[in-house]
């Protein structure tokens, strides 16, 4: 069984989306599966703003298909709604890594000027290292090291915050 731990650690990047009308299904909400697509967004970005976009990988010869993914809704998303997804990496073995995710949206209490983010959202997704001809290999020096930079950034954060 899949470890349903979602635990976001710093660094934790956010990019924020609007709902568009061709991602509701016909209740005006978001559908179900283009959360998958939210996931992929926040992790691309995340990839590209630490150095290591998904383009410069597959020129290596590398491909990171999504083994296992998980998302536990809360609420719904709508037409319009500018939401945010927040992506951390959680984890980086020699063949695969793990990302969390979790999309929220902000609230504004009604006649007030405050507000609170409500989570609609929380999941993770484990991507595994192939090369072209679909073989399971290990991450390149280069791409792991860099993984592993921006992992261990969150492991040294996490334990400075539990001192």
């Amino acid at each position: 069984m899949a470890d349903l731990n979602m635990k976001m650690t710093e660094p934790i990047f956010r990019t924020q989306y609007r709902v568009i009308y061709g991602d509701t299904d016909s209740g005006g909400v978001m559908y179900h599966a283009n959360y998958l697509r939210l996931a992929e967004i926040g992790r691309t970005e995340m990839l590209r703003i630490w150095g290591i976009p998904y383009s410069e990988m597959e020129q290596q010869g590398i491909i990171l298909p999504v083994t296992e993914s998980y998302l536990r809704y809360k609420a719904s998303a709508r037409y319009d709604d500018l939401i945010t997804i927040a992506t951390s990496l959680a984890e980086v073995k020699f063949v695969s890594c793990r990302f969390h995710y979790r999309i929220t949206r902000w609230e504004k209490e009604k006649g007030q000027g405050q507000g609170q983010e409500q989570l609609l959202v929380k999941g993770f997704t484990n991507l595994a290292c192939i090369n072209r001809q679909g073989k399971l290999m290990s991450f390149p020096d280069n791409i792991r090291d860099a993984l592993q930079g921006v992992w261990q950034q969150g492991e040294r954060a996490g334990s400075l915050k539990e001192a």
